[in-house]
């Protein structure tokens, strides 16, 4: 039987983990950002630059590239207690789809997988959904109706109860989200900021 666990919503973060079968599980989770698909979408796979402003992301290296397909070297870095420090490595394979037109606006997705590292299974999709806007106005940001979604199936290697990652992945994945978010809003802010030639 699949068992369902939501938390509310923190710094407009939705996340929901769900237990697979032999000790995996299924994180999902959104945030709404105020900015254009395009621009979330150029943030995510700014590959290299991701640990500039992702916590807890060591390295974010490009092995590989080629049209609509990345190999990345990442490495997670959190502080524990006592100066001590846990380490999540993995080359990941990135697929970017190509972007599907909708009557009610546009969707975007990027599907992973790890093929080596520290995890049985981990694998999932970013999925940007852009829903078009009724007043048609761009003041600020505003008018970008965008939904940041985030999915991952995760199985740890050993016999490590998945359990006992699921408080730590939901909580990196909160930070990671509202951090995109941050960027985006960023990115929006400095383009309808820009001094006009």
């Amino acid at each position: 039987m699949v068992k369902f666990k939501i938390q509310e919503a923190e710094d407009g973060v939705y996340i929901q983990v769900k237990k697979l079968e032999k000790n995996s599980g299924r994180i999902e989770s959104r945030i709404s950002v105020e900015a254009p698909l395009i621009a979330v979408w150029n943030i995510l796979t700014d590959y290299e630059r991701l640990v500039d402003f992702i916590p807890g992301l060591a390295v974010s290296q490009l092995l590989e590239k080629g049209d609509n397909y990345a190999r990345l070297l990442q490495i997670g870095q959190q502080n524990l207690a006592f100066g001590l420090k846990f380490n999540a490595k993995g080359v990941i394979d990135c697929y970017e789809k190509e972007p599907e037109i909708f009557a009610s606006g546009m969707k975007r997705e990027i599907e992973f997988k790890m093929i080596e590292g520290d995890f049985k299974l981990f694998e999932g999709k970013w999925s940007i959904l852009q829903s078009n806007n009724e007043t048609g106005e761009e003041s600020e940001g505003r008018a970008f109706n965008t939904t940041l979604s985030y999915i991952v199936d995760v199985k740890p290697k050993l016999c490590l109860p998945v359990r006992l990652l699921e408080g730590r992945l939901c909580n990196e994945i909160k930070m990671n989200l509202a951090s995109i978010r941050k960027e985006a809003r960023k990115a929006v802010h400095k383009v309808l900021h820009q001094p006009s030639r």
